[in-house]
Protein backbone atom coordinates (compact mmCIF):
# COMPACT_ATOMS: atom_id res chain seq x y z
CA UNK A 1 0.00 0.00 0.00
CA UNK A 2 1.37 3.29 -1.03
CA UNK A 3 1.26 6.12 1.33
CA UNK A 4 -0.30 9.17 -0.24
CA UNK A 5 0.05 12.69 0.84
CA UNK A 6 -2.43 13.50 3.44
CA UNK A 7 -4.29 16.70 2.90
CA UNK A 8 -4.40 18.92 5.98
CA UNK A 9 -7.88 20.27 6.40
CA UNK A 10 -8.19 24.06 5.99
CA UNK A 11 -9.51 26.16 8.80
CA UNK A 12 -12.55 28.11 7.85
CA UNK A 13 -11.52 31.75 8.27
CA UNK A 14 -14.53 33.40 6.74
CA UNK A 15 -15.82 34.63 10.10
CA UNK A 16 -12.46 35.82 11.48
CA UNK A 17 -13.10 39.40 10.39
CA UNK A 18 -16.51 39.34 12.05
CA UNK A 19 -15.02 38.09 15.33
CA UNK A 20 -12.27 40.74 15.27
CA UNK A 21 -14.87 43.44 14.63
CA UNK A 22 -17.02 42.24 17.54
CA UNK A 23 -13.99 42.18 19.85
CA UNK A 24 -13.08 45.72 18.80
CA UNK A 25 -16.62 46.94 19.51
CA UNK A 26 -16.60 45.15 22.87
CA UNK A 27 -13.34 46.79 23.98
CA UNK A 28 -14.41 50.22 22.76
CA UNK A 29 -17.63 50.00 24.75
CA UNK A 30 -16.19 48.57 27.95
CA UNK A 31 -13.10 50.76 28.33
CA UNK A 32 -13.28 54.29 29.62
CA UNK A 33 -11.09 57.02 28.26
CA UNK A 34 -9.73 59.94 30.22
CA UNK A 35 -10.77 63.21 28.72
CA UNK A 36 -8.66 66.33 29.03
CA UNK A 37 -10.59 69.04 30.74
CA UNK A 38 -8.58 72.13 29.85
CA UNK A 39 -8.66 75.39 31.73
CA UNK A 40 -11.91 76.92 32.85
CA UNK A 41 -12.11 80.44 31.51
CA UNK A 42 -15.06 82.64 30.72
CA UNK A 43 -14.85 84.64 27.53
CA UNK A 44 -16.01 88.24 27.60
CA UNK A 45 -19.35 88.94 25.92
CA UNK A 46 -19.17 90.25 22.36
CA UNK A 47 -19.30 94.06 22.18
CA UNK A 48 -22.57 95.64 21.20
CA UNK A 49 -22.70 97.54 17.94
CA UNK A 50 -23.35 100.93 19.52
CA UNK A 51 -20.99 100.45 22.48
CA UNK A 52 -18.58 103.32 22.95
CA UNK A 53 -14.82 102.91 23.33
CA UNK A 54 -14.81 104.78 26.64
CA UNK A 55 -16.83 101.99 28.28
CA UNK A 56 -14.17 99.43 27.34
CA UNK A 57 -11.28 101.26 28.93
CA UNK A 58 -10.23 99.84 32.28
CA UNK A 59 -8.36 101.90 34.81
CA UNK A 60 -4.74 100.80 35.07
CA UNK A 61 -5.00 100.26 38.81
CA UNK A 62 -7.65 97.56 38.21
CA UNK A 63 -5.33 95.44 36.04
CA UNK A 64 -2.63 93.09 37.32
CA UNK A 65 -0.36 92.45 34.34
CA UNK A 66 1.31 89.04 34.49
CA UNK A 67 3.84 88.24 31.76
CA UNK A 68 5.79 85.02 31.27
CA UNK A 69 8.76 85.51 28.94
CA UNK A 70 10.60 83.01 26.71
CA UNK A 71 13.06 82.17 29.52
CA UNK A 72 10.15 81.29 31.87
CA UNK A 73 10.79 84.43 33.92
CA UNK A 74 7.72 85.98 35.47
CA UNK A 75 6.97 89.71 35.54
CA UNK A 76 4.08 91.19 37.49
CA UNK A 77 3.36 94.85 36.74
CA UNK A 78 6.93 95.25 35.47
CA UNK A 79 8.56 93.63 38.52
CA UNK A 80 10.41 90.30 38.15
CA UNK A 81 9.22 87.79 40.76
CA UNK A 82 9.33 84.03 41.40
CA UNK A 83 6.29 81.92 40.61
CA UNK A 84 6.08 81.07 44.33
CA UNK A 85 5.39 84.76 45.08
CA UNK A 86 2.60 85.10 42.51
CA UNK A 87 -0.19 83.68 44.68
CA UNK A 88 0.42 86.21 47.47
CA UNK A 89 0.69 89.09 44.96
CA UNK A 90 -2.59 88.04 43.38
CA UNK A 91 -4.35 87.72 46.75
CA UNK A 92 -3.18 91.19 47.77
CA UNK A 93 -4.38 92.56 44.43
CA UNK A 94 -7.79 90.83 44.53
CA UNK A 95 -8.64 91.89 48.10
CA UNK A 96 -7.06 95.37 48.44
CA UNK A 97 -7.75 95.19 52.17
CA UNK A 98 -6.03 98.51 52.95
CA UNK A 99 -7.76 100.41 50.11
CA UNK A 100 -4.40 101.13 48.45
CA UNK A 101 -4.71 103.58 45.55
CA UNK A 102 -2.36 101.46 43.42
CA UNK A 103 -4.63 98.41 43.78
CA UNK A 104 -8.15 97.86 42.38
CA UNK A 105 -11.01 100.16 43.30
CA UNK A 106 -13.24 98.99 46.13
CA UNK A 107 -16.99 99.26 45.75
CA UNK A 108 -19.80 98.28 48.09
CA UNK A 109 -21.99 95.43 46.87
CA UNK A 110 -25.03 93.85 48.53
CA UNK A 111 -24.44 90.09 48.61
CA UNK A 112 -26.74 87.39 49.98
CA UNK A 113 -25.56 85.93 53.33
CA UNK A 114 -23.02 88.77 53.70
CA UNK A 115 -24.99 92.02 53.37
CA UNK A 116 -23.04 95.05 52.12
CA UNK A 117 -19.45 94.04 51.32
CA UNK A 118 -16.49 95.96 49.89
CA UNK A 119 -15.30 94.12 46.79
CA UNK A 120 -12.86 94.78 43.95
CA UNK A 121 -15.50 94.02 41.35
CA UNK A 122 -13.58 95.69 38.49
CA UNK A 123 -10.28 93.87 39.02
CA UNK A 124 -8.76 91.87 36.14
CA UNK A 125 -5.66 89.68 36.08
CA UNK A 126 -4.21 89.96 32.58
CA UNK A 127 -1.98 87.01 31.69
CA UNK A 128 0.25 86.94 28.64
CA UNK A 129 3.06 84.60 27.75
CA UNK A 130 5.68 84.35 25.06
CA UNK A 131 5.18 81.52 22.56
CA UNK A 132 8.61 80.17 23.51
CA UNK A 133 7.81 79.83 27.20
CA UNK A 134 7.53 76.26 28.44
CA UNK A 135 4.19 74.60 28.97
CA UNK A 136 5.23 73.63 32.51
CA UNK A 137 5.94 77.26 33.46
CA UNK A 138 2.64 78.36 31.92
CA UNK A 139 0.68 75.75 33.92
CA UNK A 140 2.55 76.73 37.12
CA UNK A 141 1.49 80.36 36.63
CA UNK A 142 -2.10 79.28 35.97
CA UNK A 143 -2.09 77.09 39.08
CA UNK A 144 -0.82 79.91 41.28
CA UNK A 145 -3.48 82.33 40.03
CA UNK A 146 -6.29 79.83 40.55
CA UNK A 147 -4.85 78.90 43.96
CA UNK A 148 -5.07 82.57 45.01
CA UNK A 149 -8.81 82.62 44.29
CA UNK A 150 -9.31 79.20 45.91
CA UNK A 151 -7.53 80.27 49.11
CA UNK A 152 -9.51 83.50 49.36
CA UNK A 153 -12.76 81.63 48.81
CA UNK A 154 -11.83 79.00 51.42
CA UNK A 155 -10.87 81.69 53.94
CA UNK A 156 -14.19 83.51 53.62
CA UNK A 157 -16.14 80.21 53.63
CA UNK A 158 -14.43 79.19 56.89
CA UNK A 159 -15.04 82.62 58.40
CA UNK A 160 -18.73 82.86 57.42
CA UNK A 161 -19.95 79.25 57.29
CA UNK A 162 -17.30 77.23 59.16
CA UNK A 163 -16.73 74.96 56.14
CA UNK A 164 -14.46 74.66 53.13
CA UNK A 165 -15.73 76.30 49.93
CA UNK A 166 -16.25 72.89 48.24
CA UNK A 167 -18.54 71.75 51.09
CA UNK A 168 -20.99 74.66 50.68
CA UNK A 169 -24.32 74.53 48.88
CA UNK A 170 -24.79 76.22 45.49
CA UNK A 171 -26.28 79.46 46.89
CA UNK A 172 -23.44 79.88 49.38
CA UNK A 173 -20.84 79.22 46.66
CA UNK A 174 -22.51 81.76 44.40
CA UNK A 175 -22.37 84.39 47.14
CA UNK A 176 -18.67 83.77 47.72
CA UNK A 177 -18.00 83.95 43.96
CA UNK A 178 -19.63 87.38 44.02
CA UNK A 179 -17.20 88.48 46.73
CA UNK A 180 -14.21 87.02 44.85
CA UNK A 181 -15.11 86.64 41.16
CA UNK A 182 -12.40 84.87 39.17
CA UNK A 183 -11.32 87.33 36.48
CA UNK A 184 -8.33 86.03 34.56
CA UNK A 185 -7.94 87.41 31.06
CA UNK A 186 -5.52 85.66 28.73
CA UNK A 187 -4.00 87.57 25.85
CA UNK A 188 -2.85 85.71 22.76
CA UNK A 189 0.76 84.51 23.14
CA UNK A 190 3.29 86.55 21.20
CA UNK A 191 6.71 85.75 19.79
CA UNK A 192 9.14 88.31 21.20
CA UNK A 193 12.41 86.58 20.45
CA UNK A 194 14.22 83.33 19.89
CA UNK A 195 15.92 81.26 22.57
CA UNK A 196 19.64 80.99 21.94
Amino acid sequence: MAKGKRKVPDINSSSTADIAFLLLIFFLITTSMDTDRGLARRLPPPPEKDQQDSEDKIKQRNVLQVFLNMYDQLMVNGEVINVSQLKDKAKEFITNKLNDETLPELSVKEIEFFGPVQVTEKHVISLQNDRSSSYEAYINVQNELVAAYNELRNEIAQEKFGKQYNELNDDQKKAIREVYPQKISEAEPKKYGEKK
